[in-house]
């Protein structure tokens, strides 16, 4: 089903909401190119961009929107980009699994950097004060400062959509999260709101950040508090 009309779309709908944030994130450098973008849920519809295109020139129209099965219930006009984004059966699995409201998918070269750095398949920080934004998923409590956030990392493939089982079987064994990034690539990051996923991806963002500057001047992250 094409999309007839979009307007009297309020300002929160998701249609406004995503073109919005992907030039926010883009502006952060987030989604450059043609990669990374976000994905909103709005009762049983998630919206997700198309595949292959400008995120920050989006227009409402262009979204797709399927059912938690992946199903398309609408997708845009003729005239407008026709593949749904390749990051479709990743953002499904988080939704499914994780009762998200929204996921980000950031190739924020922070977060890039930080799993380069990091051999392993986590990274462990603690006393930091920009952990309080995280969310533990298994409770829905905040981080505290004094807890040790541990953050997975899964490898990366040719092909995005190969992802799906590692991030999968990942959820699985860090219930805690509610991030997970991917080696020489970037993040995927999700919670309950948009406006959760936003500010849990610019904790994670400054988070990685730190991660990647601490390394370089050999400071341990598993820091003691004085």
């Amino acid at each position: 089903m094409e999309l007839k009309d979009t307007d009297n779309l309020d300002a929160v709908h998701p249609r406004e909401l995503i073109p919005e944030l992907c030039r926010v994130f883009y502006r952060l450098g987030w989604i450059t190119g043609t990669g990374g973008g976000i994905t909103i849920r709005k009762r049983d519809k998630i919206f997700i961009t198309p595949s292959g295109v400008q995120k920050e020139r989006i227009q409402p129209q262009d979204l797709f929107v399927v059912d938690t099965d992946g199903q398309i219930m609408q997708r845009p006009p003729p005239e407008r980009p026709q593949r749904i984004s390749s990051l479709t059966p990743l953002f499904l699995a988080i939704y499914n699994m994780r009762d998200a409201g929204a996921v980000v998918h950031s190739h924020s070269i922070y977060a890039n950097m930080a799993s380069i750095l990091s051999p392993g398949n986590e990274i462990r920080i603690s006393n930091q004060e920009m952990m309080k934004g995280i969310r533990k998923d298994s409770t829905g409590e905040f981080y505290r400062n004094d807890e040790t956030l541990v953050i997975p990392i899964i490898e990366n493939t040719p092909n995005e959509p190969d992802l799906t089982g590692s991030l999968i079987h990942t959820m699985k064994a860090f219930p805690d999260t509610c991030a997970v990034l991917v080696r020489s690539h970037g993040t995927y990051i999700w919670g309950k709101s948009w406006e959760e996923a936003k500010s849990t991806s610019e904790s994670y963002d400054y988070l990685s950040e730190l991660i990647v500057k601490m390394k370089g001047c050999g400071v341990d992250l598993i820091e003691r508090s004085h």
